[in-house]
């Protein structure tokens, strides 16, 4: 395979932002008197958006629509306020962005997070990289797994979708890269599991982020 391109998922793929996450989402619940989650368990609410997450983090008795909002705008404030305290890029990913970029393949990303969070997180964090585009979730277009957005970013870099690698580490990202036509690549070290990965259409799962490599 001749791949020209890499599109990452973010949160769980190159950043590992759990922990921001879940504390941002935990004094939101405590807010409301309601009891907050571990990291292990936000790793399988996040992935899908704020509102998904919100709605997974609150009690079954209370994600009526009215309070999954709610939760879900005090989850974003509160999340600008510490979003970069503990992320950092997982360990080898700098290692594998050095390789690709002396490969000279194209590097993009695209997150369910909010556009303008996501373009912040990777000018902030991964600023010695050169990523075009950096997509997130815009109003009025379908998150992932909807394909949308990953068939712009090959329109937008002028590659076919066969000639990228999408390497994520949820579900949703494995149905997004099927559903575009890219090759999907299953990040082991994220936040969800190799089952799932497998059962969602990853062609490949990695342990390490230089196992990568070996897929180029």
């Amino acid at each position: 395979m001749k791949f020209e391109a890499v599109l990452f998922d973010l949160d769980g793929t190159l950043l590992d932002s759990i922990e921001d996450l879940t504390d941002s989402m935990n004094l939101v619940l405590d807010g409301y008197g309601l009891p907050g989650h571990d990291a292990e368990a936000c790793k399988n609410f996040v992935g899908d958006g704020v509102e998904m997450f919100a709605l997974r983090a609150l009690p079954e008795n209370r994600r009526d629509e009215a309070t999954v909002a709610q939760c879900a705008a005090e989850m974003r404030a509160e999340y600008r306020k510490r979003w970069s305290q503990k992320t950092r890029p997982y360990d080898g990913i700098p290692e594998l962005l050095d390789d690709l970029t002396l490969r000279n393949l194209k590097l993009a990303v695209l997150s369910n997070k909010p556009e303008e969070s996501t373009r912040e997180m990777v000018a902030e964090l991964l600023s010695k990289w050169q990523f075009y585009p950096v997509a997130g979730a815009r109003p009025a277009v379908p998150k992932k797994p909807d394909p949308i957005l990953a068939i712009e970013i090959s329109q937008q870099l002028r590659l076919p979708a066969d000639k990228f690698l999408y390497l994520g580490d949820t579900g949703t990202d494995m149905k997004t890269a099927r559903g575009a036509g890219m090759f999907p690549v299953g990040a082991l070290w994220g936040f969800r599991t190799a089952e799932e990965l497998k059962d969602t259409g990853a062609e490949v799962l990695v342990e390490h982020p230089s196992e990568v490599l070996q897929l180029l």
